[in-house]
């Protein structure tokens, strides 16, 4: 859990939008502090680190030593992993320990992995025994599954507990756990049974027993489900908390709906940089030589596609030195297979990330693709032949630029769907990749396709 209540009660909560951006740079660079400082008071801890990420390096060292340490833990974990890297860098040992000693459990399991061996076992030694278990606990899970992810601060009630033990019982906790929604029902061995709204808690009669107004099929998820399980959980049900169980059956701990919101941010911002070849994890304002070396190997696997369509081009030389217009033609036949391509590449792999697409669907899915793609190469293929046509008065250029054009968006519309369900199985992100693979493809059948048939039938 990503916890934000930082500011005093009635504070009004300003985002650390474009505004406070602006007003701060020049408040850092002229070392008014002071003034800096009462802006970082109005602000929840994850926007003092969206105002972190937009700050140069040098700034962002002047901003992170203003920030009181007191809240240092609360901003850590909403950094994206390169800034917090930065900061930590600059940070000595006792200050780390002390931040990770103010994280929640999720959070610290989260964070301490980035950590030199030797920081962990500092930090770990300094927990107390019930956090030190806890973190324990949720570092034997797998990283990117429900047991890291999930909180162990649960409420949880037995069946015959009357409501009025149960109001006793909430009233000892001098605040519930955020989010808390649900109490958790369980039998004497901890075995999930199911939950209790607090709602029908607090108006349900007195002498009312748990078992008669639980939920018997309140949600819960596997410890090994994974986050985009979770996400989708949270999304399809509505849901604001989410029981854990082991494969027993155990209550383990519960996922929260911040949790959720951050795991569904973090997967559109995986969707949006993958496509660039970028990690969500990219800190835009970075050094530059270390973002130009891992901007740098993205450029050079797409120059190898480049250069594989070079020499599918080079192939034709004789075809392209005869007939000018098929260099001027050759670009439209590749850049539509491209986008026909792109719009079931992006499709498809949104279904693959929602669970949508499976082994019993792909079929219908892929002639479906297939007659789109075909459909759309007929209609537009008659308009690219008509223009032409008129362009350079070549009936021949005119009818293989549009049997090319069908051939190549037939091709995209299968690899658009093909691309990602085997890179999936493969275990490849295919947002990652997927769209460098689909321009390889789009490419060099459109530049076969048409530049092979100009050379069959017009030389």
């Amino acid at each position: 859990m990503r916890n934000n209540d930082i500011t005093p009660p009635g504070n009004d909560v300003e985002s650390a939008s474009e505004h406070i951006i602006d007003k701060i740079i020049p408040q850092l660079k002229a070392g008014e502090n002071g003034a800096v400082i009462a802006e970082l008071v109005m602000l929840q801890a994850g926007e003092i680190a969206a105002l972190l990420e937009a700050l140069s390096p040098e700034l962002r060292q002047k901003l992170w030593g203003i920030i009181p340490a007191e809240i240092e833990g609360n901003v850590l974990p909403y950094l994206r992993e390169q800034a917090r890297a930065s900061i930590i860098k600059k940070m000595d040992d006792d200050a780390v320990v002390a931040a990770a000693n103010m994280m929640h459990v999720d959070e610290l399991a989260h964070v301490i992995e980035e950590l030199p061996d030797k920081l962990t076992e500092t930090i770990i030694d300094s927990l107390d025994d019930d956090h030190r278990q806890r973190l324990e606990a949720s570092m034997a899970y797998d990283d990117g599954s429900a047991g890291r992810i999930m909180n162990t601060d649960v409420i949880s009630v037995r069946t015959n507990t009357t409501l009025a033990t149960v109001l006793r019982y909430l009233r000892r906790y001098p605040k519930l756990p955020p989010h808390t929604d649900n109490l958790m029902v369980t039998d004497a061995h901890g075995l999930y049974l199911g939950t209790i709204s607090i709602a029908d808690a607090v108006t349900g009669q007195p002498t009312a027993t748990v078992a008669e107004i639980m939920n018997e099929l309140g949600d819960s998820v596997m410890v090994d489900a994974t986050e985009q399980q979770v996400a989708q959980l949270f999304e399809r049900r509505d849901l604001v908390s989410l029981a854990v169980v082991d494969d027993q059956g155990a209550l383990k701990g519960r996922i929260t709906v911040d949790e959720a919101l951050y795991i569904i941010r973090a997967q559109a911002d995986h969707a949006v940089l993958a496509r660039a070849g970028l990690k969500e994890e990219e800190d835009l304002f970075a050094p530059i030589l270390p973002s130009a070396q891992r901007r740098g190997l993205w450029l050079g696997i797409n120059l190898i596609t480049v250069f594989m369509a070079a020499w599918v081009i080079g192939r034709f030389e004789e075809a392209l030195d005869k007939i000018v217009a098929l260099a001027v033609l050759m670009p439209i036949v590749a850049s539509m297979g491209g986008i026909a391509g792109s719009q079931t590449l992006t499709l498809t792999i949104r279904g693959l990330s929602l669970g949508q697409v499976t082994s019993s669907n792909l079929s219908w899915l892929s002639k479906k693709e297939v007659a789109i793609g075909l459909l759309n190469g007929l209609a537009w293929s008659v308009v690219v032949a008509v223009t032409t046509y008129f362009w350079f008065g070549e009936l021949g250029i005119a009818v293989i630029i549009a049997v090319a054009m069908v051939l190549n968006l037939f091709a995209a519309s299968a690899s658009g769907v093909a691309i990602p369900v085997i890179l999936t199985r493969m275990g490849i992100d295919p947002a990652l990749s997927g769209a460098v693979v689909l321009t390889t493809v789009t490419d060099i059948v459109g530049f076969l396709s048409f530049l092979g048939l100009a050379t069959l039938f017009l030389l």
